[in-house]
Formats: C-alpha cells, sequence, structure tokens
C-alpha cells in the first residue's frame, strides 16, 4: 500500500456552503479564441457565450495546451461574477477555470457531456 504524504502547502480555510455559492461557476461554449499578442504572457482572447447570460470575454492563458481550432465550441465552467479586469487593453469579464498539469500549463476542466449554457455549478 503506498504511503501517503502529506502536503507542504497549508489547509485551505473552510467555508460554508453560503460562502461557495457567492462564486458564480456557469457553463459556457467558447464562439471564439484570438491570438492575443498584446498580454505580459503568452493568452488567447476567448469569447464565450453563456445562453441568458449573454457574451462575455475572457483572458486565458491556455496556449500551450491549446490552439484556438481546439478551444472553438468547447464548453467551459467560469466565475462569472468578478468584476472586468483591463488586460492590455482588453476587458476580461470572466475567470475560465482550468488545473496546472504539474508543469506549469493550464487544462481546462472538462464535461462528459453538452448541458445547457448558463447552467450553475452547485
Amino acid at each position: 500500500m503506498p504511503e501517503f504524504v502529506a502536503s507542504e502547502s497549508a489547509p485551505p480555510d473552510t467555508i460554508t456552503f453560503d460562502d461557495f455559492l457567492k462564486v458564480d461557476l456557469r457553463l459556457g461554449r467558447i464562439v471564439s479564441a484570438l491570438p492575443f499578442p498584446q498580454a505580459r504572457k503568452p493568452a488567447y482572447q476567448l469569447h464565450i457565450d453563456f445562453g441568458p447570460l449573454g457574451l462575455k470575454a475572457s483572458s486565458a492563458q491556455i496556449t500551450e495546451l491549446y490552439t484556438p481550432e481546439d478551444l472553438v465550441g468547447r464548453q467551459v465552467v467560469a466565475v462569472v461574477n468578478f468584476p472586468p479586469r483591463r488586460i492590455a487593453g482588453f476587458s476580461s469579464e470572466v475567470l475560465v477555470l482550468g488545473l496546472d498539469n504539474g508543469q506549469g500549463q493550464v487544462a481546462l476542466l472538462g464535461l462528459d457531456r453538452d448541458l445547457p449554457l448558463g447552467s450553475r455549478v452547485y
């Protein structure tokens, strides 16, 4: 049996379910992905359809694992209630969620089936 090794990072603070619900996580579909050469770090400008919430823009540093062609049509989960951030003159309205693959590259969260755009994560 493998030995359990504790993480060197501090455990996360405990939050309530109400705290979790303050973060509005929604499902969207990428409708366009364009190179963003003005960004400090390599990124794409994404435009994402969130159904009833409309189209939102995001700057995403996911260029190492994805091409624009890989991204268009893909469903993603994003935080939609952060204030917009200006990045090299571009207004990034949502934060697309991904995970570090252990090599400093971001892999997007995936779904195993298509669901309605704008669906909320609970």
